[in-house]
């Protein structure tokens, strides 16, 4: 039976030498589907200081390019944005995927043969400003460190009620209530709490003389993974994790759990076969 190859990339900012190598490798290999785990877009500030900005105009262009060479045989593109991307860029990808360019997964479910996929952006609280993405994780708590999701700025209308009351625990038994879940991939820029995949450079770090934690994924998602085990989840957003912890997958119960975060200049590319995650690889390229 024919396998199902997939690529995971994540956390590409922009950055005009990672797509480059993503799209010469899916020229040469043609997989079947692409997913793309948030952090698409330049930070804030570089958007800011530059006229030639990457957006989702830019990547459907790219992905034209593409699907000129390749015909029918072009992947499916599946994404989702991340804490880092502005949420004003969100109709571009939601116009994308009205044109059929990607499929543009947050909050939102699709399939693969027998396969469910859902997405979600949203990240716990960060340090940083920018919460067009962020949410509660499993109630009104903020690590120290941390800027609550009521505050900081926001580069869309929100809703303040649902700022303050939405979790991400929430959301996902929204997109996934409790049951049968076999077949379930979870497309989420945050990795799990403590995992090889969430763990931040912050040894040592004290606020007010409280320790700074250093996993900084999602309780909610490690809850959801443990509750409803589904096959494979697939993350971003915590560069330096790989890099600090030797390994970019982990398993919680019989879930396979992968990273294509990387703190360095080369683009990070996990490939997979949905039928055989035991032999996912990574390459720096």
């Amino acid at each position: 039976m024919n396998g199902t190859r997939c690529f995971l990339v994540s956390d590409l900012h922009g950055n005009e030498g990672r797509y480059r190598a993503l799209f010469d490798t899916v020229r040469a290999e043609v997989p079947d589907i692409v997913f793309m785990a948030g952090d698409l877009l330049p930070h804030a500030w570089s958007s800011m200081a530059s006229d030639n900005v990457f957006s989702a105009v830019s990547l459907a262009r790219d992905i034209e390019e593409l699907r000129a060479n390749l015909g029918s045989r072009s992947p499916r593109w599946i994404l989702i944005l991340g804490n880092d991307d502005q949420r004003a860029a969100e109709p571009g990808f939601i116009e994308g995927q009205r044109a059929g360019w990607w499929e543009y997964l947050h909050l939102r479910a699709s399939t693969i043969g027998n396969h469910r996929i859902i997405g979600y952006a949203c990240v716990p609280p960060t340090p940083f400003l920018l919460k067009d993405w962020e949410r509660y994780d499993v109630g009104r708590f903020v690590d120290p460190g941390c800027v609550s999701p009521e505050r900081g700025h926001r580069t869309a209308p929100f809703d303040a009620d649902e700022i303050r009351t939405r979790t991400i625990a929430g959301d996902l038994d929204e997109l996934a209530p409790a049951g049968e879940h076999e077949n379930l991939v979870l497309l989420a820029h945050s990795p799990p709490y403590q995992t090889t995949l969430d763990r931040a450079g912050l040894d040592g770090k004290y606020v007010d003389h409280a320790p700074v934690d250093v996993h900084v994924g999602s309780i909610a998602i490690r809850r959801f993974i443990e509750d409803r085990q589904p096959l494979l989840t697939l993350h971003g957003h915590i560069h330096e994790s790989a890099r600090i912890t030797g390994d970019w997958r982990d398993r919680i119960g019989r879930t396979f759990c992968f990273t294509a975060a990387h703190d360095g200049p080369e683009l990070a590319l996990v490939r997979f076969d949905l039928e055989d995650l035991g032999a996912a690889t990574r390459e720096l390229i």
